[in-house]
């Protein structure tokens, strides 16, 4: 079930002291409410990752030989600034606000549709998980043909809830929790993909001199 705005805006004004939903800074719960929407808009933050040219060739993020630092910079853009998302470039931003989530409530994030009609496009990790404590990561990606400026602190996407069922508390134990800047992490094989390339791996040539 996605509880409406009356509700987070409740959960938001009268948290569970155990198990609190905390969005810091805090939305105007008079408008959230009056919105009557299923959603809390999140606003931009102030840190940008974005690619940059690199002697390299290829991005080795599956076999850990590339680091973050390697083919990406920082930017801190202060508030009242710009930053210029150009045509067909990418970039990862995060939310202004912190985000804490109760262990019976799970969440996604979506792009709000008048950024998505100018060519912005806000994709995110697909949901947000119990117990999640940080920022959200956002990847944002200029579709347009024109450059498209943020603004940090402006209105950029919206976080639904919903309620989940569960035996036990649960705690999101990704690498991305606690997390205040935007970054990427290593793509790792797990147990099963490891044993599918082992098991198609083509046998060695023997030397014509052996």
């Amino acid at each position: 079930m996605i509880p409406k705005a009356e509700i987070i805006a409740g959960l938001l004004e009268n948290p569970d002291r155990n198990d609190p939903l905390v969005i810091v800074p805090r939305p105007d719960l008079a408008e959230l409410k009056k919105s009557g929407s299923a959603s809390v808009d999140l606003r931009l933050g102030t840190w940008f990752v974005t690619p940059r040219q690199a002697r390299m060739s290829h991005l080795d993020i599956i076999g850990g030989e590339t680091t973050q630092a390697q083919f990406t910079k920082i930017n801190y853009v202060p508030f009242g600034s710009e930053y210029y998302l150009h045509p067909r470039n990418f970039v990862l931003a995060i939310t202004l606000e912190w985000i804490r989530l109760p262990t019976g409530f799970a969440g996604y994030l979506v792009g709000k549709s008048s950024w998505g009609r100018c060519g912005l496009i806000i994709a995110t990790a697909a949901g947000v998980h119990p117990g999640f404590k940080g920022c959200l990561t956002l990847e944002l990606s200029n579709t347009g043909e024109v450059p498209i400026p943020v603004v940090p602190g402006m209105r950029i996407c919206q976080l639904f809830l919903h309620r989940v069922e569960s035996t036990t508390d649960f705690v999101d134990q990704s690498l991305f929790v606690g997390q205040r800047q935007p970054t990427i992490d290593k793509i790792k094989l797990d147990n099963f993909a490891e044993k599918l390339a082992k098991a198609n791996k083509p046998p060695a040539e023997k030397s014509p001199l052996l």
